[in-house]
């Protein structure tokens, strides 16, 4: 016996898988299109970015255009610093040579407001849920209001503060020049602090609760410091290196990587080196003696250089993509070398010396290119795999730091006192 069934029954599943499938479909649709705008709208708070790699946590690829730039002193004269932005949300936090605090709206320019230093800043900020802290050279670390700009705290250093500022667990930590390396809770009481003998525009990376690197009891030593143990737990060997300038590290497994510079009459050397994290042991180092163009750079013009790299907080950092550790900034060449041998991998020469280390984003590395007489200044475009060429932008103005990447921007300033923000063409 066949049991009747009725038809509107019969097509009842039938209809509620459709819409369960409808429903599905526009939820997934919805969290596709969702999570792709989030991920477009990263920040960028950490100097130099994860493990102080200079790498961009999104993909940015050329061509790229102008989405606003603003000239922020139309009558001054060429600047030496303009260090790098911290980026959260829609707002870009820096401060400049002319001891203003900026916080600019991000789409457009519009200025959200501007605090007044007592003098100029070549500190690079750090911004949290609440505050942005940064230094001046009027020896003054402030913390404002990322809301309106109003000064929550400040603390007052022996030494100007031309250092990197991070936030690191409980600690705000920044360093005074020849003064001490201070750690403040986030409301500006001081908690400790390390002696700094004579370092000046220093920066440190905070990884595994040590910071590579803070200034030992002499003015030669400069190690990593496990801050739960407040000790050391080796020197840089400092008589093998011999140079006036280390610069911020990167961390990679097991390895920690600087790069170094110094002048002597006639010319600069440069130093690649790679380190054993834990022992202090010199796994690889390479060294070069820089290049310039023959025809119109003299001591002089080098000596120039050299002291214009010596405010950029950023100078010969290393960039690290995949196996490879990439170095520009220092002479006319961009560099890498393989991260575990320190063999050469590639290099490419520039017919201007190199205006900034680098920030990777996908597989392209962008950086500056100083200008002359016959070249302009240029932000560059490479091929991290090979060290190919791929675009080239003419700026107003030198690159004063790496540029900084966020979302689908490319943010930096240049020595005209002009900061642009760039952003992907399609």
């Amino acid at each position: 016996m066949k049991t009747a069934v009725n038809p509107v029954l019969a097509s009842l599943p039938l209809r509620l898988f459709e819409r369960r499938f409808r429903d599905c479909f526009f939820l997934v649709l919805f969290c596709i299109v969702f999570l792709s705008g989030c991920s477009r709208r990263t920040d960028w708070v950490q100097f130099r970015g994860e493990g102080g790699r200079g790498v961009s946590k999104t993909r940015i690829s050329p061509p790229l255009g102008i989405r606003w730039k603003i000239k922020l002193q139309p009558d001054s004269e060429k600047i030496d610093a303009l260090n790098p932005p911290v980026v959260i949300g829609n707002t870009i936090y820096f401060g400049s040579a002319d001891g203003n605090f900026y916080a600019l709206d991000a789409e457009s320019g519009y200025m959200r407001w501007v605090f007044k230093s007592g003098g100029p800043i070549n500190s690079i900020p750090y911004a949290d849920n609440r505050q942005v802290y940064f230094g001046s050279k009027d020896g003054r670390l402030y913390a404002l209001s990322r809301d309106d700009g109003r000064e929550l705290w400040n603390f007052r250093a022996r030494g100007e503060v031309n250092s990197l500022v991070a936030r690191y667990k409980d600690h705000v930590i920044f360093v005074g020049d020849a003064d001490a390396i201070y750690y403040l809770s986030t409301d500006g009481e001081e908690q400790f602090q390390i002696d700094n003998p004579g370092w000046y525009h220093f920066t440190f990376l905070m990884a595994d609760d040590v910071m590579y690197f803070a200034t030992g009891p002499r003015t030669s030593q400069v190690g990593p410091f496990d801050i739960n143990q407040r000790e050391f737990l080796w020197f840089l060997p400092y008589r093998e290196i011999a140079a006036s300038w280390y610069s911020f590290a990167a961390v990679r497994k097991s390895l920690v990587y600087i790069g170094t510079a110094d002048y002597d009459y006639g010319g600069m050397n440069l130093g690649f080196y790679a380190f054993d994290r834990g022992t202090g042991r010199m796994v690889w180092n390479q060294n070069r003696e820089a290049i310039f163009p023959d025809l119109t750079w003299d001591d002089d013009a080098i000596y120039m250089y050299y002291r214009r790299n010596m405010e950029m907080l950023d100078f010969v950092a290393p960039t690290i993509w995949k196996d490879l550790v990439i170095f520009t900034g220092g002479d006319v060449t961009a560099r890498a070398f393989d991260a575990e041998t320190g063999v050469l991998r590639w290099e490419r020469a520039f017919e201007t010396p190199i205006a900034s280390s680098s920030t990777i984003a996908g597989s392209r590395i962008y950086f500056g290119l100083l200008g002359d007489d016959r070249n302009p200044s240029r932000l560059v475009c490479l091929e991290a795999r090979d060290g190919r060429q791929l675009w080239s932008m003419e700026t107003e103005g030198s690159l004063l730091s790496a540029p900084v990447i966020a979302g689908k921007r490319i943010i930096f300033g240049t020595d005209k006192s002009v900061f642009y923000v760039l952003e992907e063409v399609f």
